[in-house]
Parts: C-alpha cells; structure tokens; sequence
C-alpha cells in the first residue's frame, strides 16, 4: 500500500473563488484532512483559522503552504477538549479577521482496543471530549458572531454507520456526532445557518499512522483495501466535499452528510 500522503498542498486543485470574502475555522487543521480542507478554502479566496494541539511545526507548514498561494491563514495551539480553550480559538479568529462565516468541526482522536474492557474512562472521556464536546464547545462559542448563510461543519466517520470492533468509543463518538448535526441543523434552519457533515471512509493519514501502525502494523498494512476502490483515500480527495458544503450557493441542504468512502454504501 502506497504510505505517502499525496497532493498534500493540493497543487493539482482548481479554483472557482466560491469563498472569497468569508473567514473559516478549521479544527485539527495542521494535518491530515483539516490541512486539505485549510488549503482548499484559502484557495477558494476564505481566510483560514486553524486549531491545532502541540505540532506546530506542521501547523506552521499549512500555513506556509497557504501563502505560498496567495492565502491569509493564522493558527492557534489549543486543546479542544477544555471548553475554555475552544472560546479562546472563536475570540482568536475574530481577533484576527473580524468575522466568522464557516466552522469546520474537524479535531478528532482515537485509539483502537480489542475490548470494551480495555476501554478504560480517561480514554472514553477523552475520545467524547475531543470529537463531541470540543464540537459543541466550539459552534456554541461562535454562534453568536454567525450570521444568515453561515455553515458549520462537522467531522465524523464512516464507522458511525457501520461500527468497528476495535474503535468501539470512537464509533460512539461519531454516531453523536452524526445525531448532534441532525439536531442543530433543525434548530438553526430558521436562522438560515446550513449545519452539514461529512463521513469520510478509510482517509490516509497523520492519525491512521499514529494510531494504528504501532500498535498493530498489520491493520495499518490492509487499511483502506476493504473498500470498492481497494484503497485507502487521500486528504485531497476530500477537499472539494468540504468547499460544496461551505458554498454560498449550496442553500437547500442542511442536516445531511456526505460519504466520500471509495464507494462504500451506507443506507442511512
């Protein structure tokens, strides 16, 4: 299996100027998925806040990356699983830009067991704090500044519909993910703030070789090859999923996600 990540700084990404004018916070935006989606929206003309927790040097890297084309983007080290911390990250994108038009609850975590019974609390609470409390903790600090037409975004997985056995917490996590998305996204239509997701299906990434390739290299080694496509996905490919649902124009949708899973099906 290829171990490169490939197209990190989406040089091959064309765009249109869809997000020209609008300022995005992108947690877990240093690496990974959160570093395509920072770089397609700066691209896209949005200037980019990025959340990030201690590797600044990748973080520092993004940003690079995003003057290298022209892009403003800032960044804040953060841990998100302390709501403080998540109402320090809102106030610093306004600080910086004034205004925030698209939150992208990407911050994520995890860490496989083969039981439940491995699952001790420190490592429950912190799976739930990081993807589903820094989540709440974040939209609920910048929706006062959000106006009509605003997005939020969130991050969850494929594993929130069809589970796994070694990420039972972490498939927990996203199916409230998933079910909080669904419900805000109700309680906001009236205001005309679209709350969206994406379920992204086996991505390559930092997260997947910290995870998994030390613990159990052979998971690491098969990733992605149970899919149609019989491999994993890159960061990139998920870039423009992410730009459709931060899209002024994208109005008549709310409450959804999108599954980009190498062809995965998923009923619901």
């Amino acid at each position: 299996m290829d171990k490169s990540f490939n197209n990190t700084d989406l040089e091959d990404y064309k765009e249109s100027g869809v997000l020209k004018g609008k300022v995005a916070l992108v947690t877990g935006g240093s690496s990974g998925i959160g570093r395509a989606v920072s770089i397609a929206y700066a691209k896209e003309g949005a200037k980019v806040v990025i959340g990030y927790l201690d590797d600044k040097k990748s973080a520092d890297e993004t940003i690079d990356i995003i003057k290298k084309y022209g892009g403003e983007a800032r960044a804040l080290d953060a841990d998100l699983s302390l709501s403080e911390n998540c109402e320090k990250l809102v106030q610093f994108a306004l600080d910086e830009f004034g205004q925030l038009d698209i939150i992208v609850n990407n911050a994520g975590f995890q860490y496989p067991q083969t039981s439940l019974l491995d699952i001790g609390d420190e490592q429950l609470l912190k799976t739930f704090q990081i993807k589903v409390f820094a989540m709440v903790y974040i939209t609920r600090a910048a929706l006062p500044h959000l106006k009509n037409g605003s997005r939020i975004i969130n991050t969850a997985s494929v594993n929130a519909y069809q589970g796994h056995s070694e990420l039972i917490d972490y498939a927990g996590a996203n199916g409230a993910i998933v079910s909080l998305t669904r419900s805000l996204a109700k309680n906001l239509v009236d205001k005309y703030i679209a709350v969206n997701g994406i379920a992204p299906g086996p991505i390559w990434t930092p997260l997947i070789t910290k995870t998994f390739e030390d613990l159990n290299p052979d998971v690491a080694e098969d990733f992605g090859e149970d899919v149609p496509q019989g491999r994993p996905g890159q960061p990139y490919e998920l870039a423009k999923a992410f730009v459709f649902l931060a899209d002024p124009q994208n109005s008549y949708m709310t409450g959804q996600f999108l599954h980009v899973n190498g062809g995965g099906y998923m009923s619901s």
